[in-house]
């Protein structure tokens, strides 16, 4: 008999691939849009800063990943009002984190002088225009995504897909619009990426807490308990670590390459990236879904089910591996059909991010389901130890041989963690977890 479980997430797995489709659609008929918009060097500027707004996100200190693990339980356990506490509490403590990040790091983007710091050619102001308005979105959407974390941790992550994909949509119109009204500006592709997924988030949030079902969590000052947040950032402060490990190894490649190969590369790469990455957000929308379904489980000691969905997801990760060579055997046409011809990707790129995101999606088929049950010493410790090894190396093996070798140390980082992944879950479900395993 399918458990009540599967059925929610194989439902939600279903919409959220139909919706998936749209949004990579979309996120595919950008980047030449994008491109008509700026050229090769302002998109590969574009693409730089962004990855460097998105190192804000650890500041939440693991709140949002601690917050979706411990409001997933309070459900399980029928404890409704104090699912409504978690939310209220990791509202609070948000805005309280963020609203001085905001001022300082915009205060800060004016002092920086951006063209030394990347090694690219551009207007100073223009540079710092965009980044603190990028800055300043990202940060509100942080605090705002508190309700899409919740709707993840019910097991609904379709929804989330649908908010994200009509703030691509309008996104996708207004820089629509620009190309047609406006010149080339940084300042102004900003405001469109930036603002309006915010404020449908914002829309959206007012919304959900209306809803019958929702009503219940709706956020309360009263029912804000900033001792909870010992619950969540026990756990969350190992996410916390976690996330700027990865922000160390992952989230430097573009800076890396910016300044040892210059914008243009930047741009290469990410195309390539981008179109093998499609792949992993389809391989993520049947992944997330089964990591609050095994904090329901883990909770409930559900064993039986957790080693049957495991099997599952372990095959469907190495599925990945035959598309993926398609992928790459189809490459250069589809290059040529989505960019017009105005990017050339090298063969050797395009081998190395295939590899890379293979091992991306293996990597994921464990941790997934592992954070689910919050024991993630054992990643914190890999990716620790990579971090500190993974920075100068990239830089060395960039600075060398070019990009594509460089992409060999994060490959390689997922799969240590692939294989200790393989190692824990095994023994969390066979209840044999001792040690770090179990932490």
């Amino acid at each position: 008999m399918v458990s009540e479980r599967t059925i929610l997430a194989r439902k939600h797995i279903l919409y959220s691939l139909l919706l998936k489709v749209v949004s990579i659609g979309m996120t595919l008929a950008l980047v030449p849009m994008t491109l008509h918009y700026l050229d090769n060097a302002q998109y590969g500027i574009w693409l730089t800063l962004s990855s460097i707004v998105s190192w804000v996100a650890f500041f939440d200190i693991g709140l949002t990943h601690g917050f979706r693990n411990k409001f997933t339980e309070m459900v399980a356990l029928g404890n409704y009002e104090k699912a409504r506490q978690y939310v209220s509490t990791a509202y609070a403590s948000l805005t309280i984190i963020f609203l001085p990040v905001i001022i300082l790091c915009c205060v800060l983007s004016f002092m920086v002088d951006w063209t030394d710091l990347l090694n690219i050619e551009g207007n100073l102001l223009e540079l710092q225009l965009t980044f603190a308005i990028m800055l300043l979105f990202f940060c509100v959407n942080l605090v705002l995504s508190v309700s899409t974390i919740m709707l993840i941790a019910d097991q609904r992550p379709a929804y989330c897909s649908l908010i994200v994909i009509i703030g691509q949509a309008l996104s996708l119109l207004a820089i629509f619009l620009l190309t047609r009204f406006s010149q080339s500006s940084l300042v102004y592709l900003a405001l469109a990426m930036s603002s309006i997924p915010t404020i449908v988030v914002a829309i959206f949030t007012f919304v959900l807490f209306k809803s019958s079902r929702y009503k219940k969590f709706c956020p309360r000052i009263k029912s804000v308990d900033f001792s909870l947040n010992n619950d969540i950032i026990g756990l969350g402060g190992k996410f916390f670590f976690i996330t700027i490990f990865m922000l160390l190894i992952f989230q430097l490649i573009n800076v890396i390459i910016s300044r040892i190969e210059g914008a243009n590369a930047v741009t290469e790469y990410n195309i390539a990236y981008k179109y093998f990455n499609s792949l992993f957000m389809f391989a993520m929308i049947v992944l997330q879904p089964f990591w609050s379904s095994f904090t329901d489980a883990y909770t409930k000691k559900d064993f039986v089910w957790m080693k049957r969905i495991l099997n599952r997801l372990e095959i469907f990760g190495w599925l990945s591996l035959p598309m993926l060579i398609c992928m790459v055997l189809f490459s250069e046409f589809v290059y040529d059909i989505w960019l017009n011809g105005e990017v050339k990707i090298d063969l050797t790129l395009t081998l190395a991010v295939a590899f890379y995101v293979f091992c991306c999606i293996m990597a994921n088929v464990y941790m997934v389901v592992i954070n689910g049950t919050g024991k993630v010493l054992m990643q914190l410790i890999i990716y620790g130890v990579s971090a500190i090894i993974s920075v100068p190396l990239m830089y060395v093996l960039c600075l060398l041989y070019g990009c594509s070798a460089m992409l060999l140390v994060p490959s390689v980082v997922y799969i240590a963690q692939a294989l200790s992944g393989k190692i824990q879950i095994t023994k969390i479900i066979e209840q044999t977890d001792t040690g770090l395993w179990a932490k």
